[in-house]
């Protein structure tokens, strides 16, 4: 139960950014704490998950609208529930949005076991962004022991995935990032056999040296100069998963495509990955990765801001690239 002088607080969408997103693009409200009717439930936001996706939205004029609350996915813990699969005291991955309080009707709705890895890492490593470095390295990707592995943005809860799970297989991983304490992480913690700083210089030049035998799998998770940049070092009939832009989600108009020459000529494939289409995995993604973080062979990397205010200016800042590791706002205690 809440309390009786509970209040809901929420952060809205108010403006549609041009460019790289602002606070003042949000706004914020206080409303009742609404009651659950027959086959909802009522849960309180323990964690946020902020991902780039989510500018995406603020453009699209279907999915938000001024005044809107901000949409998110949230793990969030069970108060009251008149539906008949949750009880309180759950807790769940549900889309609560930007906001303490929600109703949901248990649709999409992912039960959670707390004893089996820290609730957060639902929104993470094991959740649809683990999901989706597992599903598309492992599947798509196919690495074999030796093959070279190339990730973007490494250290994030995607790429930080892809990478470990190529070094577990047995395959090289090398790894690109932002910045020179991401990429020391990305070795020294995450395994990665080098990290190329793509902010330091000729990325061209990091991958030629660190890659010399060309890349067997390319992971792709930025696009733009990058993807353009590791596309030119692909070996015979390397693989290449696309799987985010978010170089371009602060762009008004689509940036140039790379050339594909490259592709053409290593008889390489190129397979997108939409992690929707990959949920039948997530047990085993929780199975398989669960147990490489109780083995100590898996690490990864939260984010995290307290406080639901904080969330629009946590936002602006992983889309500003200045975030390290799997971003989150906590919104409440786990145990209250």
């Amino acid at each position: 139960m809440h309390d009786a002088g509970d209040r809901n607080h929420r952060i809205l969408f108010t403006l549609r950014p041009a460019g790289t997103p602002a606070p003042e693009s949000f706004g914020a409200d206080t409303t009742a704490v609404p009651t659950p009717g027959p086959g909802q439930f009522l849960s309180r936001t323990l964690y946020l998950s902020l991902d780039p996706l989510y500018r995406a939205a603020m453009r699209d004029t279907a999915r938000l609208s001024p005044g809107d609350v901000m949409c998110g996915e949230t793990v969030a813990q069970v108060l009251e529930s008149r539906h008949p699969e949750h009880r309180p005291g759950e807790y769940v991955v549900v889309r609560n949005g930007w906001q303490q309080f929600a109703l949901s009707s248990g649709q999409g709705v992912r039960r959670l076991d707390p004893n089996r890895a820290s609730v957060s890492t639902a929104l993470g490593v094991l959740g649809l962004p683990g999901l989706a470095g597992y599903t598309g390295l492992l599947y798509m990707g196919e690495p074999r022991p030796g093959q070279t592995v190339l990730v973007s943005d490494a250290t994030g809860p995607v790429g930080c995935t892809a990478g470990q799970a190529a070094r577990i297989v047995g395959a090289r991983a090398v790894g690109i990032a932002g910045s020179s304490e991401k990429c020391e992480y990305a070795v020294d913690q995450l395994g990665f056999a080098a990290c190329l700083n793509d902010r330091s210089g000729d990325l061209a030049a990091q991958i030629s040296s660190a890659c010399p035998d060309g890349v067997d799998v390319y992971f792709d998770n930025v696009g733009g100069d990058v993807l353009a940049g590791a596309l030119q070092f692909l070996a015979p009939h390397a693989r290449v998963i696309l799987c985010g832009m978010s170089e371009a989600y602060n762009m008004d108009a689509p940036p140039p495509g790379p050339s594909l020459a490259k592709v053409l000529t290593s008889r390489a494939t190129i397979r997108g990955i939409v992690v929707q289409d990959h949920l039948h995995r997530l047990p085993e993604l929780e199975k398989v990765v669960g147990s490489w973080i109780r083995a100590g062979l898996f690490r990864y990397r939260e984010d995290i801001t307290d406080g639901l205010a904080s969330a629009p200016e946590a936002f602006c800042r992983l889309m500003r690239g200045e975030s390290f590791g799997k971003v989150l706002v906590r919104v409440a205690p786990e145990h209250v």
